[in-house]
């Protein structure tokens, strides 16, 4: 990939993806609303996805997890219905390291040769891979049938007398049972949020076990860490991450990263770097105080939730002023280029749900911000771009203005637009107008992000210091490389904005931008501005609501 070039991903959960089955019944099996497959992602498909601006795909809950459904007859192991979350389950609630997810194979014998040729054909089009890597937990009933020959399961040579152990895969409650309904466990395991007891409530991830990387939670003397020898677990997990590497994945998003030891990470991201330079490690880490560690221990990218997206977030609700955007990049300046900056995944709520900002257009702003503020990389989720409202009642997943990760489930705004125009199924499989709108505004958007120099290369200048005047519902900051200069303004407002823009003269200084009669051209749309370059003079703007313009000149 070109070195100029910037990261945008998109996360899509396969089970979902592809499904056309529109039956959509509450708590529906697998049979009764259908399950999106590996090879929906056919050389179509990928190659729309890439014409948005997408250079990583996520395909997300690929390795087999807990499920309702029965696969014994492929000589899977059935999980218990009481320690699974949804009928389809939770992709985090991993049952087999070593194994594809049965429902995603259209032939599940061959469900590993299927999971190889998507590699191959998203590599083809020009993409990366990215899967999950969950390191902090496993499935209640976790047993490999896939491991490689040799290869020791979790728990297989656990000392289920001892508490803990820097050779158990496993926490243990000593002479404690956890029985939910038909399912018995004995001795309890540790729960995978952190809760040593046999009884884990129903808000916990009770159908999580706790994996054991050498930190004894339970100590006299509180919590203690136990990392030399190196506990057994640190090599199951990097050997782990180097089979999947081996099948040509590109990238590994770590769930909770923060909830496994940096030590760990920094043992095993050096041994997966050795062999694999250009893998790339993306973590979900939530505590701002932890990120330089997490990133020193070899993390590329971690998740930038609690600062960027819960700031844009409130912009949009009207909850704060665009200006607080500025604090939040000030925050992480010194890792600006390891934050992953995003408005949606599977854990936050749709833009266009009634919990957010009940309209899809209003991310559009923060759209243009996220995808254009810094050299960092950008996440969109499925569905996104047609302004998905997450507002289905499915199952376990109720209605939060979330798409469900439990249910089989299937989108309207997927399916429409990614298959119901294409295959002429009649008016009603089109995407109804605004949604249309809104993906040509996402495509404009990420491929000026992913093409331009100055974006993925240059330098930024924050233009809200000079500019009190805007601080409410007007963000705006320029972008510089040789030979090119953008202006981005966006209005989080419902109103139609003539904003003057002050240039600071330590942006030209900073800058080298010369002084003089301009012209510049509106990457996202179709105007012309024509104006003067000069220090402490106004740039004059017009904005639509909810929108931005990112002015191209050529300097």
């Amino acid at each position: 990939m070109e070195s100029h070039k910037k990261t945008i991903i998109y996360q899509v959960l396969p089970r979902l993806f592809g499904n056309q089955n529109s039956t959509r019944k509450e708590w529906g099996t697998a049979k009764e609303n259908g399950v999106g497959k590996l090879n929906d992602f056919d050389a179509r498909i990928l190659k729309k996805i890439k014409d948005m601006g997408v250079t990583h795909i996520w395909y997300t809950g690929v390795i087999r997890h807990a499920t309702q459904t029965d696969y014994s007859k492929s000589g899977i192991p059935r999980q218990d219905r009481n320690v699974v979350k949804g009928v389809a389950g939770s992709p985090y609630a991993i049952a087999d390291y070593y194994d594809i997810d049965p429902d995603l194979a259209t032939d599940v014998d061959k469900r590993m040769e299927e999971f190889e040729q998507l590699v191959e054909r998203t590599h083809k089009v020009g993409m990366k891979v990215v899967v999950d890597f969950v390191p902090n937990h496993v499935a209640r009933q976790y047993r490999s049938i896939a491991k490689p020959e040799g290869v020791k399961d979790l728990g297989e040579d656990d000392n289920v007398n001892m508490h803990f152990s820097t050779e158990n895969n496993f926490y243990y409650c000593w002479g404690q049972t956890m029985q939910r309904g038909s399912y018995v466990e004995s001795p309890a395991k540790a729960t995978g949020n952190d809760q040593f007891t046999a009884n884990p409530g129903q808000n916990d991830w009770y159908e999580t076990v706790k994996l054991n990387y050498g930190i004894d939670y339970c100590d006299a003397g509180g919590r203690s860490e136990h990392f030399d020898p190196i506990p057994n677990t640190w090599n199951k997990m990097t050997d782990i991450l180097l089979f999947w590497a081996a099948k040509g994945v590109d990238a590994f998003r770590c769930d909770m990263a923060e909830m496994v030891p940096a030590a760990f990470w920094s043992w095993a991201t050096d041994k997966v770097k050795f062999r694999y330079p250009e893998l790339l490690f993306i973590g979900e880490v939530y505590d701002p105080s932890q990120y330089r560690t997490y990133i020193g221990a070899g993390f590329d990218y971690l998740y930038d939730k609690v600062g960027m997206y819960d700031c844009i977030r409130d912009v949009i609700c009207g909850q704060r002023r665009a200006a607080d955007i500025t604090a939040q990049w000030q925050a992480t300046n010194d890792i600006a280029a390891h934050m992953l900056y995003f408005l949606e995944n599977h854990d936050e709520q749709r833009i266009a749900s009634e919990f957010f900002a009940g309209d899809a257009k209003k991310g559009i702003p923060g759209l243009v911000v996220s995808a254009m503020l810094n050299k960092n990389p950008f996440m969109l989720y499925a569905g996104q771009e047609f302004g998905e409202r997450g507002m289905d009642k499915e199952g376990f997943s109720g209605t939060d203005g979330r798409t469900t990760i439990f249910d089989y489930w299937s989108l309207d705004t997927l399916r429409k637009g990614y298959y119901g125009n294409e295959k002429g199924e009649g008016k009603s499989e089109k995407l109804p107008a605004a949604a249309a709108a809104l993906a040509r505004t996402y495509k404009k958007v990420l491929n000026v992000a992913l093409k331009s120099r100055a974006v993925a290369e240059g330098k930024m200048f924050d233009l809200m210091y000079v500019n009190p005047q805007l601080g409410s519902r007007i963000y705006a900051f320029l972008r510089r490389t040789e030979g090119e200069l953008l202006l981005v303004v966006t209005n989080f407002s419902d109103e139609d904005v003539a904003a003057d823009v002050l240039i600071p003269a330590h942006a030209f200084e900073y800058m080298n931008i010369p002084e003089g009669k301009a012209e510049a051209e509106d990457l996202l749309g179709t105007s012309k501005l024509k104006t003067e370059l000069k220090a402490d003079k106004p740039v004059k703007v017009k904005l639509k609501p909810w929108s931005g313009r990112v002015y191209k000149f050529d300097i």
